[in-house]
Protein backbone atom coordinates (compact mmCIF):
# COMPACT_ATOMS: atom_id res chain seq x y z
CA UNK A 1 0.00 0.00 0.00
CA UNK A 2 1.08 3.54 -0.69
CA UNK A 3 1.41 6.36 1.79
CA UNK A 4 1.85 10.07 1.22
CA UNK A 5 4.94 11.30 3.00
CA UNK A 6 6.06 14.84 3.74
CA UNK A 7 9.58 16.24 3.82
CA UNK A 8 8.84 19.44 5.68
CA UNK A 9 12.32 20.83 5.05
CA UNK A 10 11.65 20.84 1.29
CA UNK A 11 8.33 22.72 1.50
CA UNK A 12 8.46 26.40 0.61
CA UNK A 13 4.70 26.95 1.05
CA UNK A 14 3.98 27.49 -2.67
CA UNK A 15 0.49 25.92 -2.29
CA UNK A 16 0.78 23.94 -5.53
CA UNK A 17 -0.46 20.92 -3.57
CA UNK A 18 -3.59 22.75 -2.46
CA UNK A 19 -4.31 24.10 -5.94
CA UNK A 20 -3.76 20.67 -7.49
CA UNK A 21 -6.18 19.15 -4.97
CA UNK A 22 -8.81 21.78 -5.70
CA UNK A 23 -8.41 21.33 -9.46
CA UNK A 24 -8.66 17.54 -9.19
CA UNK A 25 -11.94 17.78 -7.26
CA UNK A 26 -13.40 20.69 -9.22
CA UNK A 27 -16.82 19.74 -10.65
CA UNK A 28 -16.29 22.27 -13.49
CA UNK A 29 -13.22 20.42 -14.79
CA UNK A 30 -9.75 19.33 -13.75
CA UNK A 31 -7.78 22.04 -15.53
CA UNK A 32 -6.14 24.65 -13.34
CA UNK A 33 -7.44 27.25 -15.81
CA UNK A 34 -11.10 26.62 -14.88
CA UNK A 35 -10.45 26.66 -11.14
CA UNK A 36 -12.50 29.30 -9.34
CA UNK A 37 -10.51 30.22 -6.24
CA UNK A 38 -13.46 32.08 -4.72
CA UNK A 39 -15.83 29.08 -4.83
CA UNK A 40 -16.03 27.85 -1.24
CA UNK A 41 -17.68 24.61 -2.43
CA UNK A 42 -14.37 23.47 -3.87
CA UNK A 43 -11.91 23.21 -0.99
CA UNK A 44 -8.49 21.67 -0.83
CA UNK A 45 -8.20 18.50 1.20
CA UNK A 46 -4.77 19.52 2.40
CA UNK A 47 -3.34 22.77 3.62
CA UNK A 48 -0.12 24.48 4.60
CA UNK A 49 0.31 25.71 8.16
CA UNK A 50 3.21 27.57 9.66
CA UNK A 51 5.08 25.90 12.49
CA UNK A 52 6.35 27.72 15.57
CA UNK A 53 9.35 29.04 13.67
CA UNK A 54 7.24 30.27 10.74
CA UNK A 55 8.29 27.41 8.43
CA UNK A 56 5.58 26.13 6.03
CA UNK A 57 4.34 22.69 6.99
CA UNK A 58 2.11 20.61 4.70
CA UNK A 59 -0.83 19.11 6.61
CA UNK A 60 -2.18 15.98 4.93
CA UNK A 61 -4.38 13.04 5.88
CA UNK A 62 -2.03 10.28 6.92
CA UNK A 63 -4.48 7.43 6.32
CA UNK A 64 -3.41 6.14 9.73
CA UNK A 65 -2.94 2.45 10.48
CA UNK A 66 -5.34 2.75 13.42
CA UNK A 67 -7.32 5.84 12.40
CA UNK A 68 -8.92 7.70 15.28
CA UNK A 69 -11.48 9.17 12.85
CA UNK A 70 -12.74 5.68 11.98
CA UNK A 71 -12.82 4.63 15.63
CA UNK A 72 -14.76 7.77 16.62
CA UNK A 73 -17.26 7.57 13.75
CA UNK A 74 -20.57 6.31 15.10
CA UNK A 75 -22.43 6.17 11.78
CA UNK A 76 -19.93 4.11 9.79
CA UNK A 77 -19.19 6.99 7.43
CA UNK A 78 -15.45 6.56 7.94
CA UNK A 79 -13.79 3.28 7.11
CA UNK A 80 -10.34 1.94 6.40
CA UNK A 81 -9.69 -0.41 3.50
CA UNK A 82 -7.29 -3.08 4.79
CA UNK A 83 -6.02 -3.81 1.27
CA UNK A 84 -5.12 -0.24 0.29
CA UNK A 85 -4.72 1.28 3.75
CA UNK A 86 -6.82 4.24 2.68
CA UNK A 87 -9.28 5.83 5.04
CA UNK A 88 -12.45 6.50 3.11
CA UNK A 89 -15.32 8.84 3.83
CA UNK A 90 -18.88 7.89 2.83
CA UNK A 91 -20.93 11.13 2.95
CA UNK A 92 -24.25 9.32 2.47
CA UNK A 93 -23.72 7.65 5.88
CA UNK A 94 -22.46 10.74 7.69
CA UNK A 95 -24.52 12.11 10.58
CA UNK A 96 -22.48 15.35 10.61
CA UNK A 97 -21.54 14.84 14.26
CA UNK A 98 -17.93 15.74 13.42
CA UNK A 99 -16.47 13.31 15.95
CA UNK A 100 -13.94 12.41 13.27
CA UNK A 101 -12.84 16.04 13.08
CA UNK A 102 -12.44 16.22 16.83
CA UNK A 103 -10.55 12.95 17.05
CA UNK A 104 -8.00 13.46 14.25
CA UNK A 105 -4.68 13.85 16.07
CA UNK A 106 -3.22 15.80 13.14
CA UNK A 107 -6.03 18.34 12.71
CA UNK A 108 -6.52 17.43 9.06
CA UNK A 109 -10.23 16.73 8.81
CA UNK A 110 -12.63 19.63 8.54
CA UNK A 111 -16.27 20.30 7.82
CA UNK A 112 -17.05 21.78 4.43
CA UNK A 113 -17.14 25.55 4.53
CA UNK A 114 -20.23 25.98 2.35
CA UNK A 115 -22.77 23.96 4.33
CA UNK A 116 -20.96 22.31 7.25
CA UNK A 117 -22.64 19.00 6.46
CA UNK A 118 -19.85 16.82 5.09
CA UNK A 119 -16.20 16.18 5.84
CA UNK A 120 -13.42 17.33 3.55
CA UNK A 121 -10.62 14.78 3.52
CA UNK A 122 -8.03 13.30 1.19
CA UNK A 123 -9.34 10.53 -1.04
CA UNK A 124 -5.99 9.85 -2.74
CA UNK A 125 -7.59 11.40 -5.85
CA UNK A 126 -9.79 8.37 -6.36
CA UNK A 127 -8.47 6.03 -9.01
CA UNK A 128 -5.38 8.06 -9.94
CA UNK A 129 -2.10 6.14 -9.66
CA UNK A 130 -0.45 9.14 -8.00
CA UNK A 131 -2.38 11.82 -6.13
CA UNK A 132 -2.29 15.14 -7.91
CA UNK A 133 -0.73 16.95 -4.93
CA UNK A 134 2.26 14.62 -5.19
CA UNK A 135 2.57 15.16 -8.94
CA UNK A 136 2.46 18.94 -8.58
CA UNK A 137 4.92 19.49 -5.74
CA UNK A 138 7.88 21.25 -7.41
CA UNK A 139 10.23 20.54 -4.51
CA UNK A 140 9.24 16.92 -3.96
CA UNK A 141 8.29 17.76 -0.41
CA UNK A 142 5.28 15.47 -0.91
CA UNK A 143 6.01 11.98 -2.14
CA UNK A 144 4.68 8.43 -2.12
CA UNK A 145 6.27 5.43 -0.55
CA UNK A 146 5.25 1.81 -0.60
CA UNK A 147 4.72 0.42 2.88
CA UNK A 148 3.73 -2.97 4.19
CA UNK A 149 1.32 -3.28 7.04
CA UNK A 150 2.50 -5.41 9.90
Amino acid sequence: MKRIMIDKDRCNGCLNCSLACMAEHNPAGKSIYVLNLTDIRNESRNFIALDRSGKPTPIFCRHCGEPECVIACMSGAMSRDPATGRVTYHPEQCAACFMCVLSCPFGVLKADTAERKVIIKCDFCGERETPRCVENCPNRAIYLIEVSEE
